[in-house]
């Protein structure tokens, strides 16, 4: 046994090693994460142009680079199309992979390469083929592409392009719109899920405008004639003029507000933005009454088919453009129905840290699974939190947002990557849907997770990912998809989203230079849209930071919520002494700290199951009534 006479005491020099720890200053830690931050920026760069690159050699101008056999797939008829049914006989590609890759060039700083790409698409790129596309799909890769572009194309500031442009994307992203709009002239006006895209002249008056203001008038006899419209329609159906195969909608296809209102932003015609947002009304008016929807409905009668929903697959992009149409043309509607909306989800999907589905009517779990496109949520909840990224002063969850990252990655560690389904109550991945597309959705929230609590574990996580995709889905041509996340199989096939999100994310994860000074909107698919005041019915005071006193000098007397407020829960709802803290966005503090009560009134909303607080016969307000 070591003597204790002399020396010095063990517990003093633990002591003194954890002051020393804490002597290394915060300009040095800073400093490391710096270096590790450039560091992986400079390997996502690599990773872009790895699969850029071998695209463009083995693929161009197809749609989408097959990376084991070097070769190709036009797979734009067949996104959504898992039976692969209809396809096109003489479609030979649309560039896809490359109309999604132009922003993802601009961010990482690549003019040169990104005017040669928009040189091509202007004189080669046509519309007038004889495919038939998905709708959404369609919507969020190509148009949505070619929107963002044309944007970033036309910005007299940056000037991106040295030579000419004559706005060659924008005549090609109207082409594509007015092609899309035969496919909303249904009885609901829900859009169908399929479109061809060869010319077809009619139904374009089914949208009445006078010098870009609607008539309202001209609108309800447009509306009153929809049965003639209708007769039409089945006639030029049976002639093999419009090719509409079926009748089946799935929630996503109204997630088309952001490019298509854009679209309207940038032309001046309205159609394009009345038609997304009267499919989106149509559809807010057939929740049920628990504001639920389901994942598939008829568009000839409204009704639904399917009546189970969560937040993944068929339906995620429903919520995020609800809160991104208000942000980007600042209607106050669009934040009312995504606050129901998400209290809804709030309410009846989450359970602790994970999001199972549930039936719209009853609101009873249906299937405990966690599926990959969930993984977009977390960001979804930080996004709306973070009040510097894009000078948004909006609200949001970053505790819940936190603890459901955190479960997405467990999962990717354990296989690797994150499987397309995962059943919670087996803990373990699906049996069926085992592969892995290179999908980006764990990579955006981390991003938004980053940048809202600048915490660095997130540039770990960053790191995790990248060094898992270059461990088991890089290959010598590109980056393959994974078949089966139990023995990392590989497929033959590099996802399009791959360079117009996954690296992207990643790459702004630790390099976000290109947003500094700037204000954009990320539609689902990556592509970045400026948030301008020109857009705006009403610019909402709550965007603009320096506003942000006078936010809550306006702040009623009453207990609300933030979400309600439309503020940050951290900075604009704590204030004062003795305050309880605001945990959510759906947070009601008690009316007395001590939580006693003489009626339910005084009681407010639980912060984590957003369902409200009664008072108990002894007097105390808790969640004593099962909802």
């Amino acid at each position: 046994m070591p003597s204790r006479r002399s020396g010095t005491p063990a517990f003093v020099l633990l002591l003194l090693v954890i002051s020393l720890s804490f002597c290394t200053s915060s300009s040095e830690l800073d400093s490391r994460w710096a270096a590790k931050k450039l560091e992986m920026r400079d390997k996502v760069r690599e990773m872009f142009y790895h699969a850029y690159e071998n695209y463009m050699t083995y693929a161009f101008p197809h749609d989408e680079l097959k990376p084991l056999t070097k070769s190709y797939t036009d797979s734009l008829s067949e996104l959504g199309n898992l039976k692969l049914e209809h396809l096109p006989t003489d479609y030979s590609g649309s560039a896809l992979t490359l109309i999604e890759s132009l922003s993802s060039l601009v961010i990482m700083g690549n003019n040169t390469e990104f005017e040669r790409a928009v040189g091509w698409l202007s004189k080669n790129l046509s519309f007038d083929v004889d495919a038939r596309v998905n709708l959404f799909e369609c919507n969020i890769r190509v148009l949505g592409g070619l929107v963002s572009a044309h944007i970033l194309a036309s910005d007299s500031k940056n000037r991106l392009i040295q030579g000419s442009y004559d706005n060659e994307l924008l005549g090609l992203a109207e082409d594509l719109g007015r092609r899309f709009l035969p496919a909303f002239d249904t009885p609901t006006g829900l859009p169908y899920a399929w479109v061809n895209l060869k010319e077809v002249r009619i139904c374009f008056c089914l949208f009445p405008f006078v010098r870009g203001i609607y008539d309202s008038a001209a609108m309800q006899n447009s509306v009153d004639s929809m049965e003639s419209w209708k007769v039409k329609l089945l006639k030029l159906a049976l002639q093999g003029v419009v090719r509409f195969i079926t009748i089946q909608f799935a929630l996503l296809h109204c997630s088309l507000i952001l490019e298509m209102g854009a679209l309207s932003r940038l032309t001046g015609d309205p159609r394009y933005e009345f038609a997304a947002l009267r499919a989106l009304r149509k559809l807010w008016s057939m929740r049920s009454s628990l504001n639920l929807f389901g994942t598939t409905l008829d568009v000839m009668t409204g009704e639904w088919i399917e009546h189970s929903s969560g937040i993944g697959a068929g339906v995620d992009s429903f919520y995020e453009y609800l809160v991104k149409a208000h942000i980007l043309f600042g209607k106050d509607d669009y934040w009312r129905m995504f606050q129901s909306a998400y209290l809804a989800v709030q309410k009846y999907f989450r359970h602790g840290s994970w999001y199972h589905e549930a039936d719209m009517r009853s609101g009873r779990a249906t299937y405990w699974q966690l599926t990959s496109l969930q993984a977009f949520w977390p960001g979804l909840q930080a996004k709306v939190s973070d009040c510097n990224i894009i000078n948004q002063v909006l609200v949001g969850d970053v505790r819940a947002a936190n603890s459901s990252h955190r479960e997405f990655f467990s999962v990717w560690e354990k296989y690797g990557v994150l499987p397309e389904r995962y059943l919670l109550d087996y803990q373990t991945v699906h049996p069926t849907e085992k592969y892995y597309p290179l999908r980006p959705e764990l990579a955006e929230s981390t991003f938004y997770l980053y940048h809202a609590t600048k915490d660095p574990f997130y540039i770990e996580v960053g790191e995790a990912i990248v060094n898992s995709l270059n461990f088991y889905t890089k290959v010598e041509g590109g980056f393959a998809s994974i078949r089966d996340v139990t023995t990392m199989q590989r497929e033959d096939h590099q996802h399009s989203f791959f360079l117009a999100e996954t690296c992207k994310y990643l790459y702004l994860l630790f390099d976000d230079s290109f947003l500094a000074g700037r204000n954009y909107v990320f539609t689902t698919e990556g592509h970045p849209l400026p948030v301008l005041s020109d857009w705006h019915d009403r610019l909402p005071e709550a965007y603009i930071p320096s506003n942000w006193t006078y936010v809550k000098s306006r702040m009623p007397t009453e207990r609300a919520s933030a979400m309600s407020l439309q503020v940050c829960p951290a900075t604009s709802l704590n204030l004062g002494e003795g305050q309880q803290p605001i945990e959510s966005v759906c947070h009601v503090v008690d009316a007395r700290g001590d939580h006693r009560c003489l009626r339910d009134e005084e009681c407010g909303v639980d912060a984590t199951s957003c369902r409200s607080r009664s008072c108990s016969i002894a007097g105390y307000c808790g969640l004593w009534l099962l909802v």
